[in-house]
């Protein structure tokens, strides 16, 4: 009964109105954002309702940590549009339902702990592009379609718009210094919705983007052929879906724990994602992840347990049900303003004050992130990019720290004591360090303050202690560590690292 306590957070305490105005207040934010990506992708409008309301209520009531908001992202369903064009919406269901699949196996096989390896500056990057993108997006409601065209509005249209935009965000920045104990961007949502209908203002509303009314998300078992063609069309879909998901989730899990000052539960929410995109995929919903916009606008209206994010889902529902007539009224520039002060939250402000102090090569690496997630919307590609350019800078920066002091002692014994890791990137240098053809019949090679880390350090072992005995010097090696030696057994067959006394190891470890 406990576990059961914990699950739901009952066992804690909880600011119950707290949490219900947060989740009210995610709920107006989430549904106009999946209603657009739901018409960008060519899916019926209920779609993007099914897909947030599922994600939300599941990974709400299962997932990796309390505050954290899904539904249905961009980013994964951007993933879906080429399958939608070419194959039709029953394809798109299988697919993210087998990105579902894949996202459990990661959550199983306790993988989702390597995000923790993303870099700093990746994460600068990942969320300063993120939120420029949210930004971007909010400038799309200044438009109206003429003819089939999108065309930037003017005139007095576009000062309406923009006259309500700027009500909003004053409200939310203003409203917090006269009281928090109601999340400003719900007062700025009704406070607009307000002056709209008592004015009788003529602007874009939320029924302008498409209809919200509809029943419950219906079972559905997508129409397709149960064959391997099949698998071989949704597969690479379901994959990439399955990583977007997971690195954008496990990024805003990230983010949520630095805000919070807490550690959620990465694996947990691989699981809970995972079980949410299966049950989208047989409940005509389109899937997600987290949204991290969504998540801050959570956070920011103070709720830090799961209730909020029910709350949210459950208000989708009910929208959906009866609310649609109301809802449909809501005016867009509310929204958008909302949007806006979450966009301009997410930048990582701090990045740009330490931008001169931060080392020339996270410099590139942020900017980069940002520039690919910006230009390419692809969150996935520019998080692995990230990683690998910070991998190999990582790598170049500790070929360089290897050093090596040598002298000979009084009974002519050459010794060369190694400084900095071994490893594939420092080898060549390493090699460099020895003076073979001048250096007497015994020398020791000393790693009391170096390690050898991988096969690439082994073989320049190897081919060292060749070269001395080619020249019919002897070679010891001493102080290696206890993983070092362990490596160098396991290589035994294939490698002879040094060519005297040992007959196992091909080593001599002198103490």
């Amino acid at each position: 009964m406990k576990n059961i306590f914990n699950l739901f957070d009952l066992s804690q305490k909880v600011n119950y109105k707290t949490e219900i105005l947060a989740g009210l207040t995610v709920a107006m934010t989430m549904i106009p954002e999946s209603l657009s990506f739901a018409i960008l992708a060519g899916f019926p409008p209920l779609v993007g309702l099914y897909g947030a309301f599922i994600m939300g209520l599941i990974t709400a009531v299962f997932g990796g940590r309390p505050g954290m908001v899904s539904g249905g992202a961009g980013a994964t369903v951007i993933v879906l549009i080429a399958l939608m064009k070419s194959h039709g919406l029953d394809y798109v269901f299988a697919a993210v339902a087998l990105a579902g699949f894949i996202q459990i196996a990661v959550g199983l096989l306790k993988l989702g702990k390597f995000i923790r390896l993303v870099p700093q500056p990746v994460m600068f990057g990942f969320v300063n592009g993120l939120a420029i993108i949210i930004f971007m997006s909010q400038l799309e409601q200044f438009k109206s379609i003429v003819n089939g065209e999108s065309t930037w509005l003017t005139g007095t249209p576009f000062l309406i718009m923009a006259g309500l935009v700027a009500l909003t965000i004053a409200i939310v920045v203003g409203l917090p210094k006269l009281t928090k104990k109601i999340p400003s961007s719900l007062v700025a949502i009704f406070v607009v919705f307000a002056v709209v209908m008592v004015f009788n203002i003529d602007t874009k509303q939320v029924e302008d983007i498409a209809s919200v009314s509809g029943s419950l998300p219906p079972f559905h078992i997508p129409n397709i052929p149960i064959t391997f063609e099949t698998l071989q069309v949704i597969f690479p879909y379901a994959l990439i879906m399955a990583a977007v998901g997971l690195t954008e989730g496990l990024l805003t899990l990230n983010l949520v724990d630095e805000i919070t000052g807490t550690k959620g539960n990465s694996n947990r929410e691989c699981l809970a994602q995972g079980g949410a995109n299966m049950v989208n995929g047989f409940f005509f919903g389109m899937g997600g992840c987290p949204m991290i916009a969504q998540t801050l606008v959570n956070l920011s209206a103070g709720s830090r347990a799961r209730l909020s994010g029910i709350v949210a889902a459950l208000a989708i529902l009910v929208i959906i049900l009866v609310g649609a007539p109301v809802i449909g009224k809501l005016p867009m520039a509310a929204l958008t303003g909302v949007m806006i002060m979450v966009a301009l939250g997410t930048f990582e402000w701090a990045s740009l004050k330490i931008f001169r102090r931060m080392p020339k090569s996270d410099i590139f690496v942020m900017v980069l992130v940002t520039l690919i997630t910006v230009l390419l919307h692809n969150l996935a590609l520019a998080v692995l990019v990230g990683v690998i350019v910070s991998a190999l800078v990582f790598a170049w920066d500790n070929a360089k720290r290897i050093r090596a002091r040598n002298f000979t002692d009084d009974n002519g014994v050459k010794h060369y004591e190694i400084y900095g890791p071994l490893f594939f990137g420092s080898v060549t240098a390493f090699s460099e360090k020895f003076d073979v053809a001048e250096d007497p019949a015994v020398v020791i090679i000393d790693f009391a303050e170096s390690r050898v880390a991988d096969m690439s350090a082994i073989e320049a072992l190897n081919g060292i202690t060749h070269r001395y005995h080619n020249a019919g010097k002897t070679v010891h090696i001493k102080h290696l560590s206890p993983d070092c030696i362990v490596l160098l057994k396991n290589a035994e067959a294939i490698i002879d690292v040094n060519i005297m006394e040992d007959p196992l190891y091909m080593v001599t470890d002198m103490k």
